[in-house]
């Protein structure tokens, strides 16, 4: 489902400098930007750290936002170049180890147990997939935009997006099969709200 876009007026209040009009956009955006950050990044604290800041570009920047492009795209946009030089610092600093254990479960409490054993191993997947593919991933199947929205946001052509899904797809696929859980997520039924099967 796409992500709608913020209503005219508030938006154009926000780039006025309405700290309440834009403490609307943040509501309705936050939890999709932390999400998206969260799954990239794997670690909750720094993720919540990254969405403020975020936020923070983005009010700054919201003045000079044109209506070229979706403000969703925009959003997102800024959130990939936060999230990329953050992955680029992270590089040169001393590598930490992840627990998955950690990451918080978005899924209902009473689930099939091989959907909960799905969904951990898509994860897993998600976790040990190159960066590049995990950003387009995410953008299609977890925050909802358009191949055309996506090419926008992580400004690479339209080919560029729909490759890099399908590799993050297949890996994804791989991964499955190796741990024996292939067949269902073949399933139309078993596969994870926003991770197609195919």
């Amino acid at each position: 489902m796409p992500l709608e876009q913020p209503d005219p007026g508030v938006l154009r209040r926000a780039q006025a400098g309405d700290e309440r009009a834009f403490s609307l956009i943040v509501r309705a955006y936050e939890t999709q930007v932390f999400n998206y950050v969260l799954r990239i990044v794997n670690d909750r604290s720094l993720a919540e750290d990254l969405t403020q800041e975020v936020f923070l570009r983005v009010f700054q920047g919201l003045p000079g936002f044109s209506a070229r492009s979706l403000f969703t795209t925009w959003l997102f946009q800024v959130t990939k170049n936060r999230v990329l030089d953050e992955l680029r610092a992270r590089e040169r600093r001393p590598r930490q180890s992840v627990q998955l254990d950690n990451m918080p479960q978005l899924e209902v409490v009473d689930q099939p147990i091989e959907r909960a054993e799905t969904m951990e191993a898509i994860w897993r997947a998600l976790a040990e997939m190159p960066v590049d593919l995990k950003l387009a991933m995410l953008l299609r199947d977890i925050v909802g935009l358009s191949y055309i929205e996506i090419a926008e946001a992580l400004e690479v052509t339209l080919a560029t997006v729909k490759w890099r899904i399908f590799k993050a797809r297949e890996h994804v696929q791989l991964a499955l099969a190796r741990e024996g859980l292939g067949e269902i997520a073949a399933t139309p039924a078993a596969a994870p709200r926003g991770l197609p099967a195919a």
